[in-house]
């Protein structure tokens, strides 16, 4: 499995669906080389990419995913977002240019171009690392920019990068959809909280709560989750199930990375309305809420696609939740909104792949880890935990007994040291004071395959 992941992500990221000039994804490849994208691109896709990149990380030494990972997350930020702190939904496919629209004019490239915009040396050296030929890739004799290895010379790369890159800049654009949806924004949210941890870029975890909280405030009006906003302004439409599910989900990344109590509670809110309004009494979970407008027939989705349906993105949550705060109810209902999607997952695995990630972690978590101290001795123990691959991890780490997160009542410091708390269902190991014990804890609750 791992080596089928490896490849699926370095073939992505080497071709042409991967911008390889600003980096983030195109929407989908339409060849079976990964070489010419749609080149839409979604905040969806690259926020849920950058995830994997960067959790791809964990799993041991991946110089590769830890770069793409990076340069997604700075795609994100630098070219999706909002002055509010949200982030758009998407950059066009298509560029127009005297009232035509041409699919890919802004991102392809002939060998005239690389030698106009880099020199006669410099732009066959980049002809030649980029894939780009007479014998062209896309159309008019133009080429999508591949990256099939890596340039001998990093220093030279990056200046070389940064030339296209403003010289592309000087184009036509595509268009903007500056739409910020909730759902798709929580996705980013746990993303960039994500990444900022496990690359050690507090930057991305500022990023993620400005969107956290321009989320908070714009779109939750009287007490209840609305979709979509623009320009600071939110738009009438009730939030759906995905929507109160995924921010609910970056909120919580976003709590295990700040350690602030504020988004954990307003995880549960969401939750909580989630419960009160997207389920039946027989435990049957819905896209709209009880009190929506009235359809011909109550939509519901048990089955993922580009994005997590809403009935996966609200088990994974009401899982994670449970797992932080150790509410025997919040997992009921994980469980619960799992067993619904159990036949998708049976008769097309295809399209259950956030349920069955959820799934996964349901059954080898909950993995809590409480880290609670100050200083150098507990940034060694977070670095550990946050390097974890193991699914159904949460982790908790502030000072013992801080207000507004469970997992740190009753954990002292041992020897006035910086402790880690390593538990199943708040039934906790002997705490341990070093990373190097942390690591041997933590090591048999790793899935089969992962190293480092």
């Amino acid at each position: 499995a791992l080596a089928m992941l490896d490849r699926t992500l370095e073939a992505m990221a080497r071709g042409g669906m991967y911008d390889q000039l600003d980096g983030g994804f195109a929407r989908y490849s339409v060849d079976a080389g990964w070489v010419v994208p749609h080149f839409e691109k979604m905040l969806y896709d690259n926020a849920q990419l950058a995830r994997v990149y960067a959790h791809r990380v964990r799993l041991g030494p991946a110089p590769l995913a830890a770069r793409i990972a990076t340069e997604t997350c700075e795609f994100v930020i630098g070219r999706l977002a909002t002055a509010q702190g949200g982030f758009a939904s998407a950059l066009d496919a298509d560029t127009v240019v005297d009232g035509h629209s041409h699919e890919g004019l802004t991102y392809a490239w002939t060998p005239a171009q690389l030698t106009e915009v880099l020199g006669a040396d410099d732009g066959e050296r980049a002809r030649e690392l980029l894939a780009v030929s007479a014998g062209a890739t896309f159309e008019d004799g133009a080429s999508t920019l591949q990256l099939p290895t890596d340039p001998a010379d990093p220093r030279w790369w990056a200046d070389t990068r940064a030339r296209g890159r403003a010289a592309r800049d000087e184009r036509p654009q595509p268009a903007r959809d500056d739409k910020v949806v909730t759902s798709w924004n929580g996705l980013a949210v746990a993303a960039l909280a994500d990444a900022g941890v496990i690359l050690r870029r507090p930057d991305l975890v500022r990023a993620a709560r400005g969107c956290a909280d321009h989320l908070l405030q714009t779109h939750v009006v009287e007490g209840r989750l609305r979709r979509v906003s623009r320009d600071g302004i939110v738009g009438p439409v009730a939030g759906v199930l995905d929507d109160h599910g995924n921010l609910a989900e970056g909120l919580l990344a976003l709590h295990q990375a700040t350690r602030e109590a504020a988004y954990l509670t307003a995880a549960a809110d969401l939750l909580d309305l989630a419960l009160t309004h997207f389920r039946d009494v027989d435990g049957t979970w819905h896209d709209t809420a009880d009190d929506a407008e009235a359809l011909f027939a109550r939509p519901r989705s048990d089955s993922d696609n580009a994005e997590p349906s809403g009935l996966s993105s609200v088990a994974g949550a009401l899982l994670t939740y449970a797992a932080l705060t150790g509410s025997s109810d919040h997992r009921r209902a994980a469980e619960g909104a799992l067993a619904q999607g159990a036949a998708t997952a049976v008769a097309a695995p295809r399209f259950a792949g956030w349920l069955l990630a959820v799934g996964e972690a349901a059954a080898t978590g909950p993995l809590q880890v409480a880290v609670v101290g100050a200083g150098r001795d507990a940034a060694e123990l977070l670095d550990t935990v946050r390097l974890c691959p193991s699914p159904g991890l949460v982790l908790a780490h502030g000072l013992p007994d801080a207000e507004g997160q469970p997992l740190l009542a009753g954990r002292p410091l041992v020897d006035g040291r910086a402790t880690a708390y390593v538990c199943r269902g708040f039934v906790c190991d002997t705490p341990v004071t070093d990373a190097a014990a942390l690591t041997r804890r933590l090591a048999g609750s790793a899935p089969l395959g992962a190293s480092g």
